[in-house]
């Protein structure tokens, strides 16, 4: 269905990197649309299967699982993209802060990857290889490996996995398990980890299972009451007495999982000291910790991989979304004396994506080579000062956080919180309306959070000063929108009809 633009036939090998002059900034990302689905034939849109693009959502609707996600919210039809913009088949430009969930790291379409897909088909490779050697993987490996923490890349092995994220965090799993003999597991409250089971056991709304959950550091809405250095010394140390304490009922796992950003939970990062701690709390306990990167690596956090900013090196790391360039890939990547797993103790049979391992060299590559997660850091912190800014003027504005290019607003409702509630109640129907506001301007952004009520920035690292001065604006008077829509005014006071004048 989808129709993308024809890059040059002569792409740059390596583009300059984004930039904050006019020639970084991309076309205009609004335009009007075209009337009617003739128009949309015309613009060669049009389907075999008929109608416009009005016909293929209702199509949609009938077609596909009640379980669908974004589609319910953003009903578009992508036809055309490039960088930070997509063209729907409608004929409108939006400017895409969702980036396929963090997959984008380049944005859509980037002509580094682009080349890189064009040259496998062109040269004639195998596209399926079970897990066999290729010069193709070779080249992802050993550029993988190089952007890895040095202390892991230099005892390292790989396991490349069913290409979604949440089969590398069953292997992760699977393989601390297999290596330690034990069968328990530490996770965090908030964390999301997946939709298959063992991934789901991990995350935050599981149910029934038999995962130790710990409490998860943040500020806003700290569990302790108190935020801050303390409450995550309070997270660390709870979780410290349930292993050091031989009556806490709950015995030495087989790792611990932890994102060092949580993306669906909020957009919460974990703080610096609280993931050293954790480190120090696992490593004299002899428990594999296990990081999942699969949203916040590549660039996205201001460092490539967001255990950088703490300095620490965990036992296993969970890669997906960015490392393959747009295409389906997932990994995990582990220390050699993890590596206890009998042959075909962890397969699919779509481990050799070849495009994928092609599209993720090239764009390691040129996130490595033109310091995007250094420019990530500098746009992210610019972003979300200015985010700060208007938290100030709109008290719906809880709390803004985020790490570079992860950013997550929070929105409460002021007028609902108790005398003895510390912050405000969460407002999702709020964040729902700043959502479809930011649609209606031309923006795509989604939610996150406990209860739906953060609106998640995700732009790609390829966004120039200008996109994001358009992303802001357009959010801005979403916001503005929205809050004028939801928040009741007060009644005009009354005014008794004159009387005869004396």
């Amino acid at each position: 269905m989808a129709v993308t633009e024809s890059a040059p036939a002569t792409a740059p090998t390596r583009p300059p990197a984004p930039g904050a002059g006019p020639a970084a900034a991309e076309g205009p990302p609004t335009g009007p649309a075209p009337a009617g689905p003739a128009a949309s034939t015309r613009r060669g849109y049009g389907t075999a299967a008929g109608g416009g693009y009005e016909a293929i959502l209702r199509r949609q609707t009938q077609r596909e699982s009640a379980a669908r996600t974004y589609a319910r919210s953003l009903p578009i039809v992508p036809v055309r993209a490039r960088g930070l913009t997509i063209e729907g088949a409608d004929g409108r430009r939006y400017l895409d802060c969702l980036s396929g969930a963090g997959t984008l790291a380049l944005g859509h379409n980037h002509p580094v990857v682009l080349e890189a897909i064009r040259k496998v088909l062109d040269s004639g490779a195998p596209l399926h290889v079970l897990d066999l050697a290729t010069p193709v993987k070779d080249a992802f490996t050993s550029e993988l490996f190089a952007t890895l923490p040095p202390e892991l890349a230099a005892d390292a092995r790989i396991q490349f996995c069913g290409p979604a994220g949440t089969d590398a965090v069953e292997a992760a799993l699977k393989l601390v398990r297999t290596a330690t003999g034990r069968r328990g597991l530490f996770a965090f409250t908030g964390a999301y980890h997946g939709m298959t089971a063992g991934a789901l056991a991990v995350s935050g709304g599981a149910d029934d299972v038999r995962v130790t959950r710990l409490p998860y550091p943040q500020s806003y809405r700290c569990p302790y009451g108190v935020g801050g250095e303390r409450g995550a010394e309070l997270s660390a140390r709870w979780t410290e007495t349930l292993l050091d304490d031989p009556k806490s009922g709950v015995t030495i796992p087989a790792g611990m999982i932890v994102e060092a950003v949580q993306g669906e939970g909020g957009v919460l990062p974990a703080p610096d000291a609280w993931l050293r701690r954790m480190r120090s709390i696992t490593a004299r306990h002899s428990v594999p910790l296990v990081v999942d990167e699969v949203q916040t690596g590549v660039g996205r956090t201001g460092a490539f991989w967001a255990v950088e900013h703490s300095g620490v090196v965990p036992d296993v790391m969970v890669l997906s979304k960015a490392i393959g360039g747009s295409l389906p890939l997932a990994v995990i990547v582990y220390r050699s004396g993890l590596d206890a797993w009998e042959p075909g103790a962890h397969a699919g049979t779509f481990r050799g994506n070849q495009l994928a391992m092609a599209a993720g060299t090239a764009t390691l590559a040129y996130v490595r080579e033109n310091r995007l997660a250094e420019r990530a850091a500098t746009l992210g912190a610019r972003m979300l000062g200015r985010l700060q800014g208007l938290q100030a003027a709109h008290p719906c504005v809880g709390d803004v956080r985020g790490r570079g290019l992860m950013i997550g607003v929070e929105l409460v409702d002021p007028e609902a919180a108790g005398p003895d509630a510390a912050v405000p109640p969460a407002a999702p129907a709020l964040a729902r309306a700043v959502r479809q506001e930011c649609l209606a301007r031309g923006l795509i952004v989604e939610l996150g959070g406990r209860h739906s009520a953060v609106v998640r920035l995700l732009p790609p690292l390829t966004l120039t000063d200008e996109q994001a001065t358009a992303v802001l604006d357009r959010f801005a008077d979403a916001l503005a929108a929205a809050e004028r829509a939801h928040v009741p005014r007060p009644p005009a006071p009354h005014r008794p009809a004159p009387g005869p004048s004396h």
